[in-house]
């Protein structure tokens, strides 16, 4: 290890945006408008989820959970982020930023697992009707939370465990919004070249891969439904274009940041804005504009006299 004059790193810099602090406003405002949006959108997914008698099915349970998976994933790295915004002094301590990375990988190991879990409920739901309650029991549901919080937590600590005893005696400056793995791990003094290799390994391979399952269980209910009734393919591509959607914009910035090579990897913040800020607000807004049900079951359960509320 070649420490620099025996100095050791406590904290590291985040450079954030550049720009004017006109600008800086303008995103603090944006931001902040779009963080509330997904905290409370997503909470009020859960609530209706938890309180409406026409929600207790799989489905939407699957979509509370991910409610509440995408409320935390933007919760581990917004607010520090949006208080960066009218700061002169942008830092995190080495241990604050350990810990940001080790939730943003549990949350979303957790919710890679979990759309998965979402699209085998879609494949029964649209190709199996007659045997959805009987396949997706209590027990089914609650194997796969388990399984969920179990990858994402493996996942987390399979890299965490290398990262922590990294290192830092030399530059300190991260050129994004917030920590990650891989401008983290270039900042260590030492050769890096296998931690590097493992996480494109762990985290690229696990986006790609989770991705592409994802794609072909879409493919399959596609073909199954064209397969058995040539008018059921535009119902079942208006039950699946949510989360197909979902599934995009949520996997995308995931396999170009940890699949690429770290060579070419330069702190796109775009990604990183769109991936913790953007797409956590995208659940919310899709399920519920383009679910009729959820819209009812709202308006139901939060619009409805009080009179009625006590009555029932």
């Amino acid at each position: 290890m070649d420490l620099k004059n025996g100095s050791v790193v406590t904290e590291f810099i985040l450079l954030g945006f550049s720009g004017q602090r006109e600008f800086h406003i303008f995103f603090f405002v944006t931001f902040l408008l779009i963080y509330s949006a997904t905290v409370w959108g997503n909470i009020l997914i859960m609530v209706t989820v938890k309180f409406s008698s026409t929600l207790h099915s799989p489905m939407y349970f699957l979509l509370g959970n991910l409610s509440f998976l995408d409320m935390c994933l933007s919760t581990v790295t917004t607010p520090k982020m949006i208080t960066d915004l009218l700061s002169e002094h942008k830092t995190i301590s080495v241990w604050g930023c350990m810990t940001q990375m080790f939730f943003m990988h549990l949350f979303g190991g957790a919710e890679m697992t979990l759309l998965i879990a979402m699209a085998f409920d879609r494949y029964v739901a649209i190709c199996k009707p007659l045997h959805y309650r009987t396949i997706m029991s209590h027990r089914l549901l609650s194997g796969f939370m388990i399984l969920s919080w179990t990858i994402g937590f493996v996942h987390t600590m399979s890299q965490m465990v290398l990262t922590v005893n990294l290192p830092f005696c030399g530059p300190n400056v991260i050129d994004n919004i917030f920590c990650d793995l891989p401008l983290v791990i270039q900042l260590a003094c030492m050769d890096t070249y296998t931690m590097e290799f493992f996480v494109i390994a762990d985290s690229g391979l696990l986006s790609l891969i989770c991705f592409i399952l994802l794609l072909v269980s879409y493919t399959v209910i596609l073909i199954t439904v064209q397969q058995r009734s040539s008018g059921g393919l535009n119902k079942a591509l208006s039950t699946l274009s949510a989360h197909i959607i979902v599934v995009t914009l949520f996997f995308g910035p995931c396999i170009f940041i940890y699949a690429w090579p770290f060579n070419s990897f330069a702190g796109n913040k775009v990604l990183a804005v769109f991936y913790t800020i953007i797409t956590p607000l995208l659940n919310p807004v899709i399920y519920t504009l383009r679910n009729q049900k959820m819209q009812g079951a709202m308006r139901k359960l939060w619009f409805q006299p009080t009179s009625c509320k006590i009555h029932l």
